[in-house]
């Protein structure tokens, strides 16, 4: 029962690389990658990446052989790729088939690396009984672009089947030169468990070259491969040499399957060598040149029947595994009869010893043998432990797998290591955009910083230039009306006498209080209010009766048409600043006369004040006085006093217009009239 048990253990081990080879999709023959791996999230590519490395410590691992053996089979040389070429293999019988693996033909490079040479690049796989015929799977140029060295395992629906055959459209060429061709180490082909291929008739085309050294049709099927199974589980089990006591008496070593099995196939695993370098021994070192298996019911074969023979006829006869397949038969007990202990090439004197790493009767694929007890003849010496390790189920490097599980979990890792890279190169790309996101951000963010520290001093300057505004202001504009209520007070006081003169300046004077109520209101943003300035000749007019109505003053405006396209803060400065003049001229020149002339074009505004006073003195000739100066720098205007020949003085200022806007404006006052 507890071997029974032990099997189904082993054999759930074995399948489940299997099982989990369907949980998501690699870009292989019948696996398709289902989502771009350029719209997956981070998330999903690292958790895909976390699933294929998971997957990887689960597959045998590519263990190349050593040694001497047959190469397979080898085609004509074409010049072209487009040249078909085939091979047929007759399975003698109908079966249901589901799998064909196709194993390459390796050869070492200079740098000391394996390739696959004459893999066919694109081709497809008939299987018929008869002269009916179906293709049961295609394989195109661009899903067998990547450099091989495992097996391609191919799938598909059962299938009734006499026969299979690969057929090629497109050959590879040799790395020498442009010589196509095709050549494969070996073709297998599964119902279920079982390789039906094996040492079956091969068929090629008429011309194809004869058999010859190493490479030829038979070694097709010939169950031997360029690799070693090396399991990414289970125990480590080293072969134990088995001393032959008598060579004039045929040595025997027995098997009790502990219970009758119907079983069609016997391996034998020869000792591994590939851990020593360089090996000591030929690759055949220990195998047996010619061995009888028999099978029977009974323990003392009183009914045994012959079940297959192994015999090493050339060096080419030799492998890892020797698999011999007869016709299904029920037996208990198995005999393994030495008839020539001697491998075809050994290192003479040959001491009279073999070896196995592990001998597996299969019944449908399936190891009956497996931790089954081992007897050996009398003939036969052995080192304790040597019998149990004939059926423990593992070999040097591990559990020893079933064929299609070992050539699937093969083709399964190539697929998985040739879209590893993809992966990686995915989140690589993801992460060095991350690292560009990251110093753009950063780069954003001391931008940011910047433009906050700007703002910020730019709030600061607004707030200084509006201080400074407001004060101008208040001086420019509440400081000339009280000097104009002044004015008016005293000619007020002096028309006492003439009550209808008295009443004018009165009303005069309760005209500049109420402006001034609105100046003080809007004082501190005079373009909101627009009824301030909204004429601006008649407001200067005005400005000069009530700043300097003892003085004769002329008014003379070239471009009045333009004066409302001027724009209203624009107009609010030049009106303060006018004023600032006349009341330095009413407080300090002792004019009686002046004259003011503004010229408005749509590029410039000009300005001048001219008096026949006494002039400024001599220490401030051609000084311009600060409070004209700050009012001119809101105008971003240029001013300058002067003293003219003839006596007085002249102010002049000039100040340059936003074309754009001004001729926007006048567009659309041209419009609205």
């Amino acid at each position: 029962m507890l071997s029974s048990w032990d099997n189904m253990k082993s054999l759930f081990l074995q399948m489940l690389p299997l099982l989990l080879a369907g949980l998501f999709t690699a870009p292989a023959h019948g696996l398709h990658q289902a989502i771009p791996l350029t719209k997956l999230s981070l998330k999903e590519l690292k958790q895909q990446q976390a699933e294929v490395d998971a997957e990887l410590e689960q597959l045998a691992r590519l263990t190349f052989r050593r040694g001497v053996g047959s190469l397979g089979y080898r085609s004509n040389v074409h010049k072209t790729s487009g040249k078909m070429e085939w091979v047929q293999i007759e399975l003698e019988k109908e079966c249901t088939v589901d799998t064909v693996v196709l194993v390459p033909m390796l050869f070492r490079e200079s740098h000391s690396t394996l390739r696959a040479e004459g893999f066919p690049r694109a081709f497809r796989v008939l299987a018929g009984t008869g002269q009916n015929t179906n293709t049961v799977a295609t394989v195109s140029a661009d899903q067998n672009s990547s450099p091989r060295t495992a097996p391609l395992s191919l799938s598909f629906p059962p299938t009734t089947a006499s026969w299979i055959r690969i057929e090629t459209s497109e050959l590879t060429s040799r790395p020498s030169g442009n010589q196509y061709l095709l050549q494969l180490s070996e073709i297998m082909v599964f119902s279920g468990m079982e390789n039906v291929a094996l040492n079956k008739p091969v068929i090629t085309p008429e011309d194809a070259p004869k058999p010859a050294t190493s490479l030829g049709m038979q070694f097709a099927v010939d169950g031997f491969t360029p690799y070693t199974m090396d399991a990414a589980y289970g125990k480590e089990s080293k072969a134990l040499l088995l001393h032959i006591l008598e060579t004039n008496l045929t040595p025997r070593l027995t098997i009790d399957l502990n219970a009758p099995y119907t079983i069609n196939q016997i391996n034998f695993h020869s000792a591994a060598l590939s851990y020593a370098v360089p090996m000591g021994n030929f690759s055949s070192w220990a195998v047996p040149r010619h061995v009888q298996v028999t099978g029977a019911m009974e323990p003392d074969f009183s009914d045994e029947t012959l079940l297959c023979e192994y015999r090493q006829e050339t060096i080419y006869d030799n492998g890892p595994i020797i698999m011999r397949r007869f016709p299904a038969t029920l037996c208990r007990h198995i005999a393994i009869n030495i008839l020539d202990h001697i491998p075809v090439v050994t290192i003479p004197p040959a001491p009279p010893q073999i070896a196995f790493s592990e001998i597996e009767v299969l019944s449908a694929g399936r190891n009956t043998a497996l931790h089954a007890p081992v007897s050996v003849s009398n003939t036969i010496t052995y080192p304790d432990e040597a019998l149990l390790r004939i059926t423990d189920g593992c070999n040097y490097y591990g559990e020893i797998l079933p064929l299609k599980v070992w050539m699937t979990q093969l083709s399964r890792r190539h697929d998985l290591e040739s879209f590893r890279p993809l992966i990686l190169a995915e989140l690589n790309k993801r992460h060095e955009r991350q690292k560009t996101n990251l110093l753009l951000t950063r780069g954003a963010a001391v931008a940011l910083a910047l433009i906050c520290l700007l703002v910020w001093l730019l709030h600061r300057h607004m707030q200084k230039q509006l201080k400074d505004r407001i004060a101008a202001d208040l001086h420019d504009e509440i400081g000339a009306n009280l000097h104009g209520i002044g004015l008016l007070t005293n000619l007020a006081e002096e028309a006492k006498e003439h009550p209808e003169n008295l009443q004018n300046y009165l009303n005069r004077i309760l005209d500049v209080v109420k402006r001034s109520g609105i100046a003080v209101r809007n004082i501190t943003d005079l373009k909101n209010s627009n009824d301030l300035f909204a004429e601006l000749k008649a407001d200067m007019e005005r400005a000069a009766e009530r700043i300097v109505a003892r003085q004769h003053h002329q008014i003379v405006i070239e471009g009045e048409d333009l004066l409302p396209l001027i724009p209203q803060k624009t107009r609010i400065d030049l009106f303060l600043f006018y004023k600032e003049c006349l009341i330095n001229i009413s407080r300090h020149s002792g004019a009686t006369r002046l004259a003011t002339r503004l010229k408005i074009t749509p590029h410039r505004v000009y300005l001048s004040i001219a008096d026949n006073g006494r002039g400024l003195p001599d220490s401030s000739k051609n000084k311009t006085p600060p409070s004209l100066k700050r009012r001119a720098r809101f105008l971003h205007a240029h001013v300058r006093v002067l003293t003219p020949d003839e006596g007085g003085t002249k102010i002049e200022l000039n100040f340059r217009l936003r074309p754009l806007i001004f001729h926007l404006k006048r567009k659309n006052h041209e419009h609205t009239h």
